[in-house]
């Protein structure tokens, strides 16, 4: 007996194995509550070697410039992204939005990008059980967004307005 898929079939089955690989949990962390604030891994602690700070084929440099406990320390809000691209492909595509987002708001906003790999220690503190994760602090610490699994250009950038405005407002 021959079998034929549906088209619909067959597009679902294509998302469920792009997504393989990638596992997004929860975080018991929750917008309002005080982001904590943890020495991570920079790349001045790796000597500049970027494969021990992550697994991202494409990394950028200046999200890996200051700690976490540093960034907090700045005053300026924190675009805090938890990813693992070495074994999960929607922690690449997260990430190259990232790296656009960083283009817009350099200056504005502060972006770390934490690695399961690199800095288990962030994704324990934290509470992220899979990825990707993005966090939105404000410039007071206080997490202003979470959100699990891949968003949408537009949803980050309306975040990172959003945040922004606020502390305008402020």
């Amino acid at each position: 007996m021959k079998m034929i898929l549906h088209p619909a079939s067959i597009l679902l089955l294509a998302l469920t194995l792009g997504l393989a690989g990638c596992d997004v949990g929860e975080s018991l962390l929750v917008v309002g509550q005080k982001a904590p604030s943890l020495k991570t891994k920079k790349l001045s602690d790796v000597g500049g070697d970027m494969s021990r700070m992550t697994t991202y084929r494409y990394p950028d440099k200046r999200m890996y410039q200051l700690s976490l406990d540093e960034a907090l320390a700045q005053k300026k809000p924190v675009l805090l992204e938890f990813a693992t691209p070495g074994h999960c492909t929607v922690c690449d595509k997260q990430l190259q939005i990232v790296k656009a987002m960083l283009e817009k708001y350099e200056g504005q906003v502060l972006f770390l990008h934490m690695d399961q790999y690199q800095n288990p220690e962030a994704f324990t503190t934290y509470e992220v059980h899979g990825d990707p994760w993005t966090f939105m602090i404000d410039a007071e610490g206080v997490v202003q967004f979470t959100q699990a699994g891949r968003m949408l250009y537009q949803e980050m950038d309306s975040i990172i307005a959003r945040t922004l405005k606020g502390a305008a407002r402020g």
